[in-house]
Parts: structure tokens; C-alpha cells; sequence
């Protein structure tokens, strides 16, 4: 049985009593270093013991996550297809059962207000994971339309095995079918006759796995997880870590990245999926779903002035937050995630930038840092190549069957 670590004062750094995970227990019983952080209301880990030995773990064995924070909503009914198909921008018709599809949903301006997992359990049942909390508007939005919408946010808990180890940990575990289970593909099965959702999804751009099941196995699952993935690097990991391998991976948080609709005060904050690198995800051919006359009207006038960028930095000093300029001197956008990723070699970094159309301007980037050095700051104007995500591209993350680690 794994025991949790006494720690009376684990709490007292934050202003109000947090929720703990079923898988709580066990995350603070790896804590060496443990740095934690209020995510949706959970305590949850930012870093257990080391972050680049965690983030290592992502990319040669094996990670675990816990993703019970995200907001987990399903929605059932005979009108569940119609109502997700108004609601999201993709078209859900065309989407398969025991699949899942990366999608975002729009206010009736076309601004999106935030991304997710769009889960195809059955004909009429579906789940819809996101970073942020939407009960009050999807019951708006649901009316006239015979579904229900069920928070199940502290009902369902899930881990994230992620790394290229993990399937030859699930096949320790006994999950048949693990082989032949393709990317953004879902099955329900058992782990030691204990019924779980297994999806092979993630937000690492590597091989890995989402598991998703009730709380009251949780701790009998973990305990089974953690004993298969003993002889295959299986490492706990917390967000830093995470958040390493997303940004090498190219994807984009909500209130990071981008202005979620709903969060910004001023209208220029907010963006359309073009301006994120995501109007491939946006079906213009189906009918009608909320935003869908704006996007259309936004691209007749090229989309909004600021649009999200993939960069490479020369140098090796942090940038995150750092200002872009134009030929040194123009101002013309900020850096909102980066990293020096141990994978590409590189400093590499999201930012929103203005830059038009022409090839002249994204030639002559700059990011303007200020590096410490001997007790003082220096200023130091390193140069910024645009460049197209993801930032490593791992041929193990999409391969079925897995490759055998």
C-alpha cells in the first residue's frame, strides 16, 4: 500500500482549502521537492523531484500524470450529436464512435472561448474535457435540445501515461487490444477486473495514453500502474514537465497562449481560430454553429491583427514573457511560452505577434532580453527565426502498432 508523506502544513500556502485528487496519496508519497499549485480547484503537483529528470521521463521511459483537474462534462441524449455539432466547430456527425476529436467552441462573435477532448463514447453519449469551466453555458446553450449535461468532474478521476514505454506497460497490465489501438481512439475495458475508459491521446506529442475511470478504484489502479511500470522507467510527474514537452509539441493553453473569450476585458484580446494556427479545425460546410457567421466575415477581412507564432531563438537565456521587436525597434508582439528544449536543441517559444503578410518583416525578429550576468542585467537583442510547429516530430507518437520498448 502506498502511505502519503506527513506533511501537516501541505495546505497552508494557499488561501482556500483545495479538492485532492483520488490520486493525491500517491503523487505526494513521490514528492522529494514538491512544488504545488491550485489547478481548477485541485492541489496538484508542479514539480515531485526533479524537473528535468521528469520531463526526461516523457521522452526515454515512461511518465505518469494526474488529470483529474480537467473539467470532465458528459453530455447524453438523442439530441446530443445535434447539440455538440451547434456547439463546436467541428462536425461531430463525421465523427465515429470510440474516437476523439481535438475541437474549440466559439461565442456568437467567433471568438473562441476554449479548446478541448471531444470523447465519442456512443450514438447519443459523449464526453467533453477542457481546461476551464463551462456548466453554467453549456446548460444555456442546451436549451431546446433534448440532452443532459452532467459535470462528472469530481466523479471520473484519470492518470496520463505518456512516453514510450507506456504501452508495454498497459500490455503488463493486460489490456488487450493496446496494439491495436490507433491515435485519438478510445475502448472501454478492465484493468484487474476494475472497469476503465483508455484513450490514446494526450498533450506531449509522443506516444501516450489518458485512463479515465471512477474513484473509487483509483488507488487500486495506480498501485497496479506504478508495480508494471517498475522495470520500464515509470516516473510522477508534475506540470513543469509537462508543460516542457507541450511546448516542444507546439500546443496552446488557454489564458497562456491565447485569451479565452470569456476571460478577456479588452475585445482586441480575444482571437478566432485563425489566429491560433486553427481554422483547419473549423467546418464551414456544415450548418450552422455559434460563431460560424462571424469566422466567415473574418476571413473575408483576414482575420484579427494578432495571430499565434512558432519560434526559434538563438542563444540559450529565457524568453518567456520577453517583447518582440521589428527590425530591432518596432514593437510588434510577446512571447507567451517558452523553453530550452532538451529535444530540439534549441530555445524555442509561442508568441502572439503582429506581422502582416510579408516575408521582410518575420526576416528581421527580434526578442528583446534582459540577462543576468555577475549581479547586473544586461540587455541582449537575440535574433527569431518563424518557424512551423510541432517543434520535434516523434514517429512513435502516431505509430500502430506501438512501437515495442
Amino acid at each position: 500500500m502506498i502511505q502519503p508523506k506527513d506533511k501537516k502544513d501541505r495546505d497552508t500556502i494557499f488561501s482556500e482549502p483545495l479538492f485532492r485528487s483520488p490520486f493525491y496519496d500517491f503523487f505526494a508519497s513521490q514528492e522529494t521537492e514538491g512544488h504545488w499549485y491550485n489547478w481548477n480547484g485541485y492541489k496538484s503537483p508542479t514539480i515531485l523531484s526533479d524537473e528535468e529528470l521528469e520531463y526526461f521521463s516523457i521522452r526515454s521511459t515512461c511518465s505518469v500524470f494526474d488529470i483529474t483537474p480537467l473539467n470532465k462534462y458528459r453530455i447524453v441524449g438523442p439530441q446530443a450529436e445535434e447539440f455538440l455539432n451547434k456547439l463546436t466547430v467541428r462536425d461531430v456527425t463525421k465523427q465515429n464512435v470510440a474516437t476523439v476529436k481535438y475541437t474549440l467552441w466559439c461565442d456568437q462573435e467567433g471568438f473562441v472561448i476554449d479548446d478541448g477532448t471531444l470523447f465519442r463514447i456512443s450514438d447519443n453519449d459523449f464526453r467533453l474535457c477542457s481546461q476551464e469551466k463551462h456548466l453554467p453555458w453549456l446548460i444555456d446553450t442546451s436549451h431546446g435540445f433534448d440532452v443532459e449535461i452532467i459535470d462528472e468532474t469530481k466523479h471520473i478521476c484519470g492518470i496520463s501515461l505518456q512516453g514510450p514505454t507506456a504501452a508495454s506497460i498497459l500490455r503488463l497490465l493486460g489490456v488487450n487490444g493496446i496494439d491495436n489501438l490507433k491515435p485519438f481512439h478510445l475502448f472501454q475495458t478492465k484493468i484487474s477486473n476494475m472497469p476503465i475508459m483508455i484513450s490514446r491521446t494526450g498533450f506531449t506529442g509522443d506516444l501516450g495514453y489518458e485512463i479515465f475511470m471512477k474513484n473509487n478504484v483509483a488507488n487500486k489502479i495506480i498501485e497496479r500502474v506504478w508495480k508494471a511500470g517498475a522495470n520500464h522507467g515509470l516516473t510522477a510527474i508534475g506540470y513543469n514537465a509537462l508543460n516542457m514537452a507541450r511546448i516542444e509539441a507546439g500546443f496552446i493553453v488557454a489564458n497562456i497562449d491565447f485569451i479565452s473569450s470569456d476571460h478577456a476585458i479588452r475585445p482586441n484580446r480575444c482571437r478566432r481560430p485563425e489566429d491560433l494556427g486553427l481554422g483547419w479545425l473549423v467546418d464551414l460546410n456544415k450548418g450552422f454553429f455559434n460563431g460560424k457567421k462571424a469566422i466567415v466575415n473574418s476571413k473575408k477581412e483576414n482575420g484579427t491583427a494578432s495571430k499565434i507564432y512558432a519560434l526559434e531563438i538563438d542563444g540559450k537565456e529565457p524568453v518567456e514573457g520577453s517583447i518582440i521587436y521589428y527590425n530591432k525597434k518596432e514593437e510588434v508582439g510577446t512571447v507567451t511560452s517558452a523553453i530550452w528544449s532538451p529535444m530540439a536543441k534549441k530555445s524555442i517559444a509561442l508568441a502572439q505577434l503582429e506581422l502582416g503578410s510579408t516575408n521582410s518583416i518575420m526576416d528581421n525578429l527580434w526578442v528583446e532580453i534582459y540577462a543576468l550576468k555577475e549581479l547586473q542585467y544586461y540587455k541582449l537583442m537575440k535574433k527569431v527565426t518563424v518557424v512551423k510547429p510541432p517543434f520535434i516530430n516523434l514517429a512513435r507518437r502516431s505509430a500502430c502498432p506501438p512501437f515495442n520498448y
